[in-house]
């Protein structure tokens, strides 16, 4: 009589997944190892678990589930003990009135099927899914899991160290999902009845299942430890770092937590240092971009500005400067709050205004340092702002942020800082201004045609409806039909024509319009360009835009126009 081995074998040989060769490989690997052969055909590469799941459902004449296609219900775990879970490998995936949906890895095991049927008290539908993911999915569930009153108490006051008790398990689950979906932040929010939990990917707030509300105290409890803060502090603000490693690769992880009505709310941004630190076109710019930033780096002083809002990428920007100039023959200090990424050879700084260390102090000390390429984080006062450019013109190279809307608004900040038009002349390189947009997901991108709405908004026209897509969702993107993101930019170079109206102190539409003349093209053309390109989409393009004011903004009615107003003298436009 066949073994279940046996029919998978069959199986695998009449559908050409395997030949007899790789079945002989892998019966004597499972001699070797003493594991079943099918196993043993997925270890030395001969199938996919992928592949041999579906051969388990195929002859068991029962369903297959993808666990990526589908939200489970994490508080299933408690309609089935852990040892049984794991030990069955299966999970119930789906509770309703008739009956059961529980993954296993085997669902031909019949006497498995009867201890499950025993367990959940209900009619079982055993269904095929791939062994790691479900148990991965066992692992998360039971991490997460509600737990009693009495062990909520015993596990915050317990010495928190082992890796075993049930916060320890949650907090440890929640990090590493996190760092598994590429999410850059960790939101933690208690309401009066819920506790909501959430990841920020590729921009976005995604709502993940989590821990109940009873488990929230101690949750915060056990992240207090991990960054080293007052646990017994609960009604004022509290910022601190964690140290989490995953695969062999450590993240810092800057950790606030701050009162609410409903509880200590807890932001945690991931750090990722190892990030891999590429090159300008890589970043997404286009051509004439790089060339204006490869430009402006190789001068030896004046000063570089970013801006951008919050989150929109400017440090990997400067980072990618620091990269391109990071030789020995070069001394570059900077200093940031928080230093993100280490560079070697590059002396960084961390800011602390709680002893004094401010970027203002900081860099007055930086430049008693013999620097030639100095980094400060962020201008954010009168006193940063006119050490930075008096540094930038007594020979150094300065590279910083501003939080403006766009390149020209740099021009203004400045201004309100109080520094002078000649100084903002004889200093400023180039402004580059940005924005991060979604990526459209590569394993689901459908051709998109731009609506009339959408192409009287961006001036496109009817010979230019090729190349834009749209991301249908899938498993890879988790159905969001996004994958990543890209950066979209402008940038303002400094030309004779926009040195005369800032000169002559002119509005910042003036200087907008003189770097048009010169070519500047804005962010929203910069979108339309990969949005035509297949990298991001039109609704992407529209956050962007959202965010201007149009008034202040060319229209793509009149963008790249042959018949605009020439310059006047002055290098304004004439009336």
């Amino acid at each position: 009589m066949l073994e279940t081995g046996d029919f998978l074998i069959k199986e695998l040989l009449e559908n050409g997944v395997v030949d007899r060769n790789e079945v002989e490989r892998a019966t004597q690997h499972a001699a070797e190892s003493g594991q079943p052969v099918p196993d043993a055909l997925v270890e030395i590469g001969a199938v996919t678990s992928h592949e041999l799941s579906l051969a388990r459902a195929v002859i068991a004449e029962l369903p297959y589930v993808d666990l990526d296609h589908y939200e489970i219900n994490m508080l299933n775990a408690e309609l089935l003990p852990r040892s049984v879970a794991e030990s069955l490998c299966a999970f119930p995936l789906f509770a309703l009135e008739d009956g059961v949906t529980v993954g296993m890895l085997d669902p031909m095991d019949f006497r498995a099927v009867d201890q499950l049927r025993q367990h959940l008290r209900a009619d079982v539908l055993a269904v095929a899914a791939e062994p790691e993911k479900l148990r991965r999915l066992i692992s998360r569930a039971y991490s997460l899991k509600p737990v009693g009153q009495g062990e909520q108490e015993d596990a915050g006051a317990a010495d928190l160290t082992t890796g075993e008790e049930p916060i320890v398990a949650a907090v440890n689950e929640i990090i590493t999902q996190a760092i598994e979906q590429n999410a850059s932040d960790i939101h933690i929010n208690p309401d009066d009845h819920e506790l909501h939990l959430r990841y920020r990917i590729d921009g976005v707030l995604h709502p993940r299942q989590g821990p109940a509300l009873a488990a929230h105290g101690a949750l915060v409890r056990r992240l207090k430890v991990m960054a080293s803060l007052d646990v017994t502090q609960t009604r004022r603000p509290q910022d601190g770092k964690i140290k989490f490693k995953h695969h062999g690769t450590e993240f810092d992880i800057r950790f606030s937590v701050i009162p609410t009505v409903s509880g200590e709310n807890v932001v945690m941004r991931i750090l990722r240092h190892n990030s891999a630190i590429s090159s300008f076109e890589e970043l997404g710019m286009a051509p004439e971009t790089c060339q204006v930033f490869n430009e402006a780096i190789t001068k030896p002083h004046g000063i570089i500005l970013v801006t951008g809002p919050t989150g929109s990428g400017k440090t990997t920007t400067l980072y990618t400067a620091l990269a391109r100039l990071n030789q020995p023959n070069r001394n570059i200090m900077t200093i940031e709050d928080p230093v993100e990424i280490r560079l070697p050879m590059v002396r960084q700084t961390q800011a602390n205004p709680e002893i004094g260390l401010t970027f203002a102090t900081a860099l007055r000390s930086i430049l008693r340092q013999d620097p030639d390429v100095v980094l400060v984080g962020e201008i954010r006062d009168r006193d940063t702002a006119q050490i930075a450019l008096q540094a930038s013109l007594t020979g150094h190279l300065v590279l910083s942020t501003l939080h403006t809307n766009d390149a020209v608004g740099a021009v203004a900040r400045l201004r309100d800082f109080g520094v002078p038009p000649f100084a903002i002349n004889s200093a400023l390189l180039c402004v580059g201004a940005q924005r991060l947009v979604r990526r459209v997901c590569p394993h689901c991108a459908k051709p998109y045609t731009p609506t009339p709405e959408e192409r009287h908004a961006y001036g496109i026209r009817e010979t230019e409806l090729s190349g834009f897509v749209q991301g249908q969702g899938c498993s890879e993107c988790m159905n969001s039909g996004y994958k990543g993101r890209v950066g979209v930019y402008e940038v303002l170079r400094v030309t004779p024509g926009v040195q005369r109206v800032i000169e002559n102190e002119g509005a910042t539409n003036e200087i907008r319009d003189a770097a048009a003349l010169a070519g500047m093209r804005l962010m929203w053309q910069d979108g339309l360009d990969k949005a035509r390109q297949g990298k991001t989409t039109i609704e992407e393009l529209a956050k962007v835009r959202a965010g201007f004011d149009d008034a202040d903004h060319e229209s793509p009615e009149t963008s790249g126009r042959t018949d605009a107003p020439a310059p006047g003298r002055d290098g304004r436009l004439a009336a």
